[in-house]
C-alpha cells in the first residue's frame, strides 16, 4: 500500500511520511507510531526521550565545527484528525490511510483525512535528522501527542527539556508564507438531562439528514462560508416547529475542530403534519442550496419515515429551549481583527452536538487572537445555556501566540526564501490554534516561525497537498537549517 510514495521527491521525506500513513494515529493512539520513531531513532545512532505526558524528543549533534551555533528545534504533532465520509467505513486505530496521487499534481486518501497536517511536517524533520549532507548546529525533534484533541501534548510539556534557541514549527499550510502568530482557544462543553414525554399514538417517527457539505478547518476555513451542517440542521428542525415536531435524536459533526459535514435527527411529529412538513423541508433544502451556491454546493436535506424508537422524544417545551438555544448560539465568525487586517480574530464553531434518550451533549471550540476574546465568548456560551438548565464546563484552554516581527529567526528565515525561491514570504498570524503559543510560555525564550507546504481541506475527507510545493518546503527547510549553523550576517 502507499508504494507511489517511494517514487516522489524528495524520497526520505514521502518514505517517512509513508510510515506515518501506515501507522495508524488518531488522537489518544499515537504510542504504536513513537514506539516505532524511538526504534528508527536508535537505528540511526540518535538519542531521544519521553516526557512524562508521552511527547518525544529526538537530538542530533551538530556537525563538527557548528557546535557553537544556537540550537534548532524542529515541532509537529503525531496526531491526525480521523474524519471519513459516511459511505467508507475505516477504523483509524487500526486501519492505515489509503493514498492515491491526482493527475493534477495533489495528494489525497481515499474516503478519509490524509494526515498532511502534520505528518508531513513530521516526516521533514525526520527527514532532516537522517541526512548526512547538511552542515548544522545542535539539533532537536520535538513530536508531541493529542494536539488535534486539545493541545494536550503542548499543554504537559515537560519544562526544562529543550536547549534550542530556535524553533521551526512545522505545521502550517500555505507556500509562499511565514507565521509568526496564532489564535488561542478554549473547549466548551455543555450536558443537560431534558424531560422526555412517550410518542403519542398519533405520532410517527421521520430521520432528518443533513449531508453533502464540504467540511474543513474549524480555524483556517471558518471565513469562507462554508455549511456547518449542526447549524443549519438546527435551522431545519426550528422550520418543523410548527408543526409540533420533538425531537427523538440528534448526532452531528466528530470533532470540535472540525467543520461539522454531516448532521441527523430522529424527530415524532403528527402523522396529519407528515406531507406539509416535507413538503416543507423540500422548500427549505432549495432556499440553502441557494445561499451556500458557490461555496459549498453539494447540500442534501431529506426528511424519511423511520422506525419507531424505544426511546421516548422529548416533550414539547425541551425540544423548543433546546433548539432555541442552539439556533442563537454563536456560530461562525464572530469579529474580524483590526490589527491585522483580513484575518479573522474570534470565533466560534459548534462542532459536535448529540442527543440521546434525553441527554444532550455540545462540544464547541472558541478561538481568537485575544485570550480576553476567548473568555468572553466561551461564556456567553455558558450563560446561554444554563438559561436552559444545562451544565457548562469550560475546559483546555490555550493562549495564542504574539507576534515577534523583529526577530533574528525571522529575519533570517525571509532572506533564505528570497535567495532560495526568488520571492518575498508573506508574513501572517494564523486563526488557527499552533503550539507555539503554549510553548513559547513556557520557554519564553525561544524565537519561533511557523512554515509548511500547501495543504487544503484539514480536518476534512477532501483534505489534499500540491506535491510540487512539498519538494519547495524540504528546500527551503535545509536551506534555513544551514544558514541557522553559520553567524548571523
Amino acid at each position: 500500500m502507499n508504494e507511489h510514495l517511494d517514487r516522489l521527491a524528495p524520497q526520505p521525506l514521502w518514505r517517512h511520511f509513508r510510515t506515518l500513513c501506515e501507522t495508524p494515529r488518531p488522537s489518544g493512539h499515537e504510542a504504536a507510531l513513537a514506539e516505532r520513531l524511538e526504534a528508527w531513532a536508535d537505528s540511526r545512532g540518535l538519542t531521544h526521550e519521553r516526557d512524562a505526558f508521552g511527547n518525544l524528543l529526538i537530538r542530533k549533534p551538530a556537525t563538527p565545527g557548528r557546535e557553537a551555533a544556537p540550537g534548532v528545534i524542529f515541532q509537529g504533532h503525531l496526531d491526525m484528525v480521523p474524519q471519513a465520509n459516511s459511505d467508507h467505513p475505516h477504523d483509524f486505530t487500526r486501519d492505515p490511510i489509503e493514498t492515491r496521487l491526482g493527475d493534477d499534481g495533489w495528494l489525497r486518501a481515499s474516503g478519509t483525512t490524509l494526515g498532511a497536517d502534520n505528518g508531513l511536517g513530521v516526516a521533514a524533520a525526520l527527514a532532516i535528522l537522517e541526512a548526512d549532507d547538511l552542515e548544522h548546529g545542535p539539533l532537536e525533534a520535538l513530536f508531541t501527542l493529542e494536539e488535534e484533541s486539545g493541545m494536550g501534548g503542548a499543554l504537559n510539556l515537560a519544562e526544562g527539556w529543550l536547549t534550542g534557541h530556535y524553533l521551526l514549527n512545522l505545521d502550517s499550510e500555505d507556500r509562499g508564507e511565514v507565521f509568526i502568530g496564532c489564535a488561542g482557544g478554549t473547549d466548551v462543553v455543555v450536558e443537560a438531562q431534558l424531560p422526555t414525554a412517550a410518542m403519542a399514538d398519533d405520532e410517527v417517527a421521520l430521520r432528518l439528514s443533513l449531508t453533502g457539505l464540504r467540511g474543513g478547518h474549524s480555524g483556517i476555513d471558518i471565513h469562507k462560508g462554508l455549511g456547518n451542517a449542526n447549524r443549519l440542521l438546527v435551522r431545519a428542525l426550528r422550520a418543523l416547529e410548527r408543526f409540533d415536531a420533538r425531537l427523538v435524536s440528534y448526532q452531528g459533526g466528530t470533532l470540535r475542530n472540525a467543520l461539522p459535514r454531516e448532521a441527523f435527527a430522529v424527530l415524532a411529529l403528527p402523522e396529519e403534519e407528515r406531507e406539509a412538513a416535507t413538503a416543507e423541508m423540500a422548500a427549505l433544502e432549495a432556499t440553502l442550496r441557494a445561499e451556500l451556491a458557490g461555496v459549498d454546493d453539494g447540500l442534501s436535506l431529506t426528511l424519511e419515515a423511520t422506525e419507531r424508537p424505544a426511546d421516548e422524544p422529548l416533550n414539547p417545551q425541551a425540544t423548543h429551549l433546546l433548539l432555541a438555544a442552539l439556533h442563537a448560539a454563536p456560530c461562525g465568525v464572530e469579529r474580524m481583527s483590526q490589527e491585522v487586517p483580513g484575518v479573522v480574530e474570534t470565533s466560534n464553531n459548534l462542532g459536535v452536538v448529540s442527543l440521546e434518550k434525553g441527554r444532550f451533549q455540545l462540544g464547541a471550540l472558541v478561538r481568537s487572537l485575544r485570550d480576553s476574546a476567548t473568555r468572553d465568548l466561551a461564556d456567553r456560551l455558558r450563560a446561554l445555556f444554563e438559561l436552559i438548565g444545562a451544565r457548562v464546563r469550560i475546559e483546555n484552554g490555550y493562549p495564542g501566540w504574539t507576534p515577534q516581527p523583529g526577530s533574528e529567526l525571522l529575519t533570517r528565515f525571509q532572506r533564505v526564501h528570497r535567495e532560495r525561491l526568488g520571492c518575498e514570504a508573506a508574513v501572517k498570524v494564523i486563526h488557527a490554534g499552533l503550539e507555539c503559543g503554549i510553548l513559547g510560555g513556557k520557554y519564553p525564550e525561544l524565537e519561533m516561525i511557523s512554515f509548511g507546504p500547501l495543504i487544503r481541506g484539514a480536518h476534512s475527507p477532501d483534505e489534499r497537498v500540491e506535491v510540487a510545493s512539498v519538494e519547495e518546503f524540504w528546500t527551503l527547510l535545509r536551506a534555513l537549517v544551514e544558514d541557522l549553523a553559520r553567524p548571523a550576517a
